[in-house]
């Protein structure tokens, strides 16, 4: 059994540089990222291609570890408020 030369493009199953395109702008990637990975796909670099996608989706990570961080200390002071007996100043 011989394994046909498949296109990066094709062996994602887009079948269109514009679905890639989409797709890596709902991902969140910027213009410069989205350039990065057309170029890899153009010019067959698999791991740079895979490279890109994981730094961008370590970022998107990140974002998320901070925005949860943030939510837990908002928590944190809405169980701290909740506990005091609270009054109006004077």
């Amino acid at each position: 059994m011989g394994y046909k030369d498949i296109k990066l493009e094709e062996l994602i199953a887009y079948g269109s540089k514009e679905a890639i395109i989409e797709n890596l702008k709902d991902a969140g990637c910027n213009q410069e990222t989205i350039d990065c990975c057309l170029a890899c796909l153009d010019s067959g670099q698999k791991k740079e291609l895979l490279k890109r996608l994981e730094n961008h989706r370590k970022g998107l990570l990140d974002q998320v570890h901070k925005g949860q961080k943030q939510i837990d200390c908002l928590d944190y002071l809405v169980f701290q408020i909740g506990r005091c007996s609270f009054r109006p100043n004077q």
